[in-house]
């Protein structure tokens, strides 16, 4: 509520925010508004949220920031994942929408689409301090377009300025602001002066600009080149700023003198005894003569496609972390829990519908995506307090053909049992209570101003 100016602003986006998460249909704001039972008043106001109303999306954020630091175990350090993403568009004159690569495009041949480019960092909340499953909770939804390309008639000067901007304004830069004041909204805790904020990133983000611009109390764990050329600390005394050259990644995994080391973590629904390599401490020249580093290389593991069918094997993995005295176990865990982004992607565009709005104006375009990245933001933190990250089932029952449940609970059951709650009263009007569907005597956890949206949500706001 802090970041509204009014009460009825807040009100407002709390509306828009539930039925965000209630929709049925395509999320457009048209929707919303059928799902919330306001299709037959005024909508204006529901759009001038976003384009014209005086708030921001890192206000909204830092709330979600501060219920994460306290939910977590005392001591643990603060687990990000950063990535980039893009929404699909099609119009012509949405702000920030351009070609680029399409993520789904086959090996073989890279495809382009419209899209706007947003830049997310999610939080890893988990339920003890060790190896163990993690739910990752969106903390900051930016938007990250690219620096506009001249034309090839433009003035020599318009080219200048288009590289010197491209050099501030690209997504490493702009990373790097985001986990500075991510770090500084962290510090504003009671705690949170006290624990560390260790960044997972990929190969994109293990550069020169990221490496160099580190808040303090931050360490980076991401990816790197397997023919990474790294050096030895310099021998005491040295007038030499780098010691001898040492192995490759792809060196080091290959050296036969190196024994392998099995360390445990967790990842894709259950524990594995992985085998790793580390080095350390060890400096690269993009990173700096006064940034000692660690390496660890990953060996294949092996799947099968089915049972019986052939072992086959996945690629190495190459880690890099700026603390060299990590270890091993935290440094592993770490990165796996990355991957908990990719899965925010997912159910952020397939699920929540973000990015299926259709608005054109500058600020709308920009904020309704991360506002609706904050209603799913807030529905994982009430199913953590409701059955923390370990959960497999919620109170409706399963359908017979899922013969094996998930590893923990999808946000797909967490939205289904948000409707059930919502829409409890007006589906035991509609049942027969002689059939036991509903209990007559729950308690009415819903809000008043949803009462009665039950037939809008269904006949509208399903209807595209």
């Amino acid at each position: 509520m802090e970041a509204f100016c009014q009460v009825r602003t807040w009100k407002r986006a709390w509306r828009l925010g539930v039925t965000q998460l209630l929709c049925l249909g395509r999320h457009t704001i048209t929707n919303l508004l059928c799902t919330g039972g306001r299709q037959s008043v005024d909508w204006s106001a529901d759009y001038r949220l976003f384009s014209e109303d005086h708030w921001q999306p890192d206000q909204l954020f830092a709330v979600v920031m501060h219920h994460v630091l306290r939910r977590l175990p005392g001591g643990c350090d603060l687990v990000l994942a950063m990535d980039d993403t893009g929404i699909r568009k099609t119009g012509t004159h949405i702000t920030g929408v351009g070609y680029r690569r399409d993520p789904l495009s086959p090996k073989f041949h890279c495809n382009l689409v419209r899209a706007q480019r947003f830049l997310q960092v999610s939080g890893c909340l988990h339920a003890a301090e060790g190896p163990g499953p993690a739910r990752c909770i969106p903390l900051a939804y930016e938007h990250a377009p690219s620096v506009p390309h001249p034309k090839s008639s433009d003035p020599p000067e318009l080219w200048r300025e288009y590289r010197q901007r491209c050099k501030r304004e690209n997504l490493s830069t702009r990373g790097v602001d985001l986990i500075q004041r991510l770090r500084l909204e962290m510090d504003r805790s009671p705690d949170g002066m006290t624990r560390r904020m260790v960044v997972g990133v990929d190969a994109s983000y293990t550069n020169q600009t990221v490496l160099r611009g580190l808040p303090p109390r931050t360490v980076l764990v991401g990816r790197i080149r397997r023919d990474l050329k790294l050096f030895a600390l310099p021998e005491p005394g040295s007038r030499w700023r780098y010691g001898r050259p040492m192995p490759t990644p792809d060196q080091l995994r290959q050296d036969q003198s190196i024994e392998w080391r099995r360390v445990r973590a967790y990842a894709a629904g259950r524990f594995h005894e992985f085998r790793i390599k580390t080095m350390g401490p060890v400096l690269w020249k993009k990173a700096g003569a006064n940034l000692p580093l660690r390496t660890m290389v990953i060996a294949p593991m092996g799947y099968r496609l089915r049972q019986g069918s052939r072992l086959l094997y996945r690629q190495p993995a190459y880690l890099l972390c700026t603390d060299a005295s990590m270890s091993d176990g935290e440094f592993l865990q770490d990165y796996l829990w990355r991957w908990g982004v990719e899965v925010n992607h997912r159910d952020e565009k397939q699920i929540i519908g973000v990015g299926q709005a259709q608005v054109t104006n500058d600020q709308s375009a920009q904020r309704q995506p991360a506002f609706a990245v904050f209603s799913y933001a807030m529905l994982l933190l009430a199913a953590y307090d409701t059955w923390s990250v370990n959960a497999i089932e919620g109170t409706l029952p399963t359908p017979k053909w899922r013969a094996k449940s998930s590893d923990r609970l999808s946000t797909q059951q967490m939205v289904q049992e948000l409707r059930k709650e919502a829409w409890a009263d007006a589906l035991s009007h509609l049942a027969d209570a002689s059939e036991g569907f509903v209990n007559e005597d729950g308690a009415d956890t819903k809000s008043s101003e949803l009462s009665g949206s039950l037939e809008s949500a269904l006949l509208y706001g399903s209807a595209a």
